[in-house]
C-alpha cells in the first residue's frame, strides 16, 4: 500500500513539472513567434503595396500615351496648316494670261511714231505680268517678230482694278521704203501664250524690223527707242 501511494505521488509530481514546463514553454516562445510572424508578414506586405504601386502606375502610363496621342495630333494639325501654306503657289500669285488683259491701241508721234499698247485686268480679275517682255508679232512670219529693246520693265506688275501697264511698238526702224503693210498686231504675255490677242491698228503700218519695249506703269519708260 505505502509502495502504491509514493508511486501515484511520483506521478503526480511528473505530470506537475510537465505541465509547470510546458506553461513555462510557451510563455517563453509567445513573443519570439509573435515576433517571427511579424517579420514573416513584412515580404507579404511590401509585395501587396508593391502590387498596389503597380497597378497605380498603370493610369500614369495610360496617361502619358494620352499625352503623346494629343501631341501627335498637334503635330498633324501642324502639318495640315504647313501643307496648306505649302498648297499656295509661291511667288507672288496668278501670272497674267493674255486673255486676262484687255488690250487698247493708241497711236503717239514721239520717236518717230509708235504705237503705245495698255494692257488692263478683266473685271474681277487680279494677276501679275511676271514676264518683263510681252510677245509681239505682225503676222506669221519670222520678219514681223519685234525685236525687245530692253527699255522699261518692272518685274512683276500687278493688274487689277484701274491699274495698267505699257508697252511700246515701233512697227519700223529702218530708213529704207521697203516693208509690209499690216493692219493688226499680235500680242502675248508670254511666247507659250495659248491664247495670244490680235489687236486692231488705228492706221495700216509698215512694218520693218520692229521692236517693243518692256512692260512698264510709266508710258514715257514705252516710247521705243533703238540703242
Amino acid at each position: 500500500m505505502r509502495s502504491h501511494l509514493a508511486a501515484r505521488s511520483a506521478r503526480l509530481v511528473l505530470a506537475a513539472a510537465a505541465v509547470t514546463a510546458l506553461a513555462a514553454t510557451a510563455t517563453a516562445c509567445g513573443p519570439e513567434d509573435i515576433e517571427d510572424a511579424g517579420s514573416s508578414a513584412a515580404p507579404s506586405a511590401v509585395a501587396s503595396a508593391g502590387s498596389d504601386n503597380s497597378s497605380g502606375d498603370s493610369p500614369s502610363t495610360g496617361g502619358s500615351n494620352a499625352a503623346g496621342s494629343t501631341d501627335k495630333k498637334t503635330d498633324s494639325g501642324a502639318k495640315t496648316g504647313s501643307g496648306s501654306g505649302d498648297g499656295k503657289k509661291s511667288g507672288y500669285g496668278q501670272s497674267c494670261g493674255t486673255n486676262d488683259l484687255e488690250f487698247t491701241v493708241t497711236s503717239e508721234s514721239q520717236a518717230g511714231g509708235y504705237y503705245l499698247v495698255t494692257a488692263k485686268a478683266k473685271s474681277g480679275i487680279t494677276c501679275y505680268l511676271d514676264t518683263n517682255t510681252p510677245t509681239v508679232s505682225f503676222g506669221s512670219g519670222a520678219d514681223g517678230v519685234a525685236s525687245p529693246v530692253g527699255q522699261g520693265g518692272e518685274d512683276p506688275i500687278k493688274l487689277t482694278g484701274s491699274a495698267v501697264a505699257y508697252t511700246g511698238i515701233s512697227p519700223k526702224t529702218t530708213n529704207t521704203d521697203g516693208g509690209k503693210e499690216f493692219e493688226n498686231v499680235i500680242i502675248a504675255t508670254t511666247e507659250d501664250d495659248p491664247n495670244p490677242a490680235e489687236l486692231k491698228l488705228p492706221e495700216p503700218a509698215d512694218v520693218d524690223k520692229p521692236i517693243v519695249t518692256n512692260w512698264a506703269t510709266n508710258r514715257a519708260e514705252a516710247i521705243p527707242v533703238v540703242v
